[in-house]
């Protein structure tokens, strides 16, 4: 069974995922606000609102109407500046029901799978929709992103992160309800895909489906956390015959502080997040050559023992009464996001 995000008549224009975010804010408008000691806070503005901290309160009347980039003093005379979030800064701070694909993540996930503007894209699992925004940008307005969530609850968040971010539901995108395995045939005809994005805990259980939904020459690219996950997704393609030999890699990122003669990294880094492991489908009939490498002694079967679950592999489990405030969370963002996106039209028709 499959469920939609978007219903007849409700479907934003597909130009919401590459609309420039630009002019004065707006009530319903999400605004990045930096304090003196360089802490983020991160609101939606409504006409009665304000952001109050033991050094006094920022009302949001203050900042609507002003343009992007303004620095505004609260109650008690700090500044705050004021712009609007960058996807990397959205992303960061939006409410979360599964964990996220991190912005350096995403980026390579974008270059490496090639998503590009007019692909069709099938994503699993949705997750709270991180990696949606970026996919759904990279595809624009005449690709399409089809994306896979098991958990309905997941699902809910990920559609109000996504609607918040775009002013509304961009008709390029489509959530389906179900598992990958029975509901991408029912979705895509065979060899009607560009690109595969799997974010899951076990990629090598749909790989067969994935392999008959892409085009020759599609690529698939599988996110996983551990090392035996990648082993284990390498090997299943690799045994498949029906995929270039895969490759693998993961992003680290280190800042660096850089003030008049100091310079030096950043005490902290972002390191290991993920594995990217990418493949190419091979033509119907087509049988790669033989790459040589030494013999492995790793192979699975049917009889493993260990239990692919988010706790086996070190996943953070959030509990259903926390998911259900952050779905909360996510929908009340969405709702300030569409009051903004409809006073914007309002404007542009009247002038």
């Amino acid at each position: 069974m499959t469920e939609h995000t978007a219903e007849p008549g409700q479907a934003a224009p597909s130009e919401l995922a590459t609309q420039r975010p630009s002019g004065p804010f707006r009530e319903g408008d999400r605004v990045q606000l930096t304090g003196p000691k360089g802490r983020l806070h991160t609101v939606t503005l409504s006409a009665d609102g304000g952001l109050h901290t033991h050094q006094g309160v920022l009302h949001h009347r203050d900042l609507i109407g002003l343009p992007d980039g303004s620095v505004v003093a609260n109650s008690s005379g700090h500044e705050y500046l004021a712009l609007r979030p960058l996807l990397r800064d959205f992303a960061m701070s939006m409410p979360r029901g599964a964990a996220i694909v991190y912005p350096k993540d995403a980026a390579q996930i974008v270059m490496q799978a090639d998503i590009f503007p007019g692909a069709v894209v099938v994503e699993a699992g949705v997750g709270s929709g991180a990696l949606s925004l970026a996919l759904l940008r990279a595809v624009g307005t005449t690709g399409s992103l089809v994306s896979f969530e098991r958990r309905e609850e997941f699902a809910e968040v990920a559609r109000g992160n996504v609607e918040t971010f775009f002013g509304g539901t961009p008709s390029t995108w489509c959530v389906v309800v179900g598992d990958l395995v029975e509901a991408l045939p029912l979705e895509q005809p065979s060899g009607s895909v560009d690109r595969v994005v799997l974010d899951m805990l076990a990629p090598w259980e749909c790989m067969d489906v994935v392999a008959d939904a892409l085009t020759p020459g599609g690529v698939v690219l599988c996110y996983v956390a551990t090392a035996t996950q990648l082993s284990r997704v390498a090997e299943y393609i690799r045994g498949t015959g029906l995929f270039t030999d895969p490759e693998a890699s993961e992003t680290m990122v280190r800042g660096w502080h850089v003030e008049g003669l100091a310079v030096r990294p950043d005490h902290r880094m972002v390191a290991h997040t993920g594995f990217l492991l990418t493949a190419r489908r091979l033509a119907p009939g087509a049988i790669a050559p033989t790459v040589k490498r030494r013999a492995s002694k790793s192979s699975y079967g049917d009889d493993d023992v260990e239990q692919w679950t988010p706790g086996a592999v070190g996943d953070r489990v959030i509990n259903d009464k926390n998911l259900r405030k952050r779905a909360r969370d996510a929908s009340k963002a969405a709702e300030g996001a569409r009051l903004a996106a409809a006073s914007r039209e309002s404007e542009q028709t009247t002038e």
